[in-house]
């Protein structure tokens, strides 16, 4: 007997490749499901905190949006995975002006 995954219908979400740059975003706004999920996953806020932080945007979009994110965690992590690592190269290739001059006056 084989096991049917479902999929579940997403009314909130929208993949546009003129929004967002393609990536799945909440509908009528340019805030991406990845944003949200951050504040949740790794900052720790909750589903009310981030309706404070976007006063535009409902309760139900934000569960939407999480939603979304946890039936596609797999895609979204190796999506966050790759924003930090080219993020990573971008600060070996172009090293903080603030930092080095910061580090000047201590000396």
């Amino acid at each position: 007997m084989s096991i049917v995954k479902k999929k579940t219908k997403h009314p909130y979400i929208a993949i546009d490749s003129k929004i967002s740059g393609g990536q799945p975003a909440i509908c009528n706004t340019r805030i991406k499901v990845l944003d949200i999920a951050i504040r949740y996953e790794l900052m720790g806020m909750s589903a009310d905190s981030i309706i404070d932080e976007y006063p535009h945007l409902r309760l139900e979009q934000v569960y939407d949006a999480l939603s979304y994110y946890y039936e596609h965690k797999d895609m979204f992590d190796n999506k966050f995975r790759e924003d930090q690592s080219f993020l990573t190269q971008l600060k070996k290739q172009y090293p903080s002006k603030l930092k080095a001059k910061l580090n000047e006056d201590l000396c």
